[in-house]
């Protein structure tokens, strides 16, 4: 390894188990000698993510609810207690309910959709404002989005509406805060074998069309998605911002299905 974070430090926030997109971003900042915190949501999921991260040498894990803002000034003000400033935030957190992720968009209800929208796009704008107070040299912070933001995508429904929102947030936040010297970007994996993926009705027929369709006939790894992070967030990416990063393989440059899957 190249050393690429060493001397950086920032909170993972979304971290559920070893296959989540956030571990593989979280394993790969390590690797390259980031020093990182973890946030979580209820004990359940505290028991799943100590583990994980005494595995990369870390002991800072903060129990978060983005819903809640006394919860998260809490958890900033526990970064600023340890560390003082932050380098860099990975922001993996999105929710719907899964009852709503199969038939149509039209039947999506409104507290469903405040929900959905609330916790996977403003939760971005919430818990960003608060680490570029810990930013004073500037950093990185990034999100993670999906396709089904700007092509309709089986099953995806809320969701795209709520990624679609969060994508422009992230234009809009890499605006404000790059005179600050704080980057703002998205990265966009093609569907994973993930426990949030696995939410989404018709998750197992959708990876296999993208696999067989995709120019690199691949679906995208944890590494390949964790050293896409890894390079936005260390100084290689210093003059990066406000994009929406594609590691699917290169499905979303497609305007059909191969020939021989026509």
């Amino acid at each position: 390894m190249a050393d690429l974070m060493k001397g950086k430090r920032g909170l993972v926030m979304g971290v559920a188990n070893d296959r989540s997109i956030a571990w593989g971003i979280a394993s790969a900042l390590a690797a390259e000698g980031a020093e990182l915190a973890f946030s979580y949501q209820g004990e359940a999921f505290g028991k799943r993510v100590e583990p994980l991260a005494a595995s990369v040498g870390s002991d800072f894990l903060v129990d978060v609810d983005v819903m809640d803002d006394t919860s998260l000034d809490g958890c900033f003000a526990q970064l600023k207690d340890r560390w003082g400033t932050i380098d860099f935030l990975v922001h993996a957190i999105a929710f719907s309910d899964k009852n709503e992720l199969t038939g149509r968009f039209i039947n999506t209800s409104r507290e469903n959709f405040r929900n959905s929208l609330t916790i996977s796009c403003y939760s971005f704008i919430d818990v960003s404002r608060r680490a570029a107070e810990l930013m004073p040299e500037g950093g990185t912070l990034l999100t993670l989005t999906f396709q089904g933001s700007n092509r309709v995508t089986p099953n995806y429904n809320v969701m795209g509406v709520a990624k679609a929102a969060l994508e422009s947030s992230v234009r809009y936040l890499a605006n404000d805060l790059g005179p600050q010297k704080i980057r703002v970007n998205a990265i966009s994996p093609g569907p994973m074998k993930t426990l949030a993926g696995a939410a989404i009705g018709g998750a197992r027929a959708t990876f296999r069309h993208t696999e067989s369709n995709a120019p690199l006939r691949s679906n995208a790894t944890l590494e390949a998605v964790g050293g896409t992070a890894v390079w936005l967030a260390s100084d290689y990416g210093a003059f990066t911002t406000g994009e929406v990063v594609h590691v699917d393989g290169g499905f979303h440059v497609l305007g059909m299905p191969q020939a021989e899957n026509l």
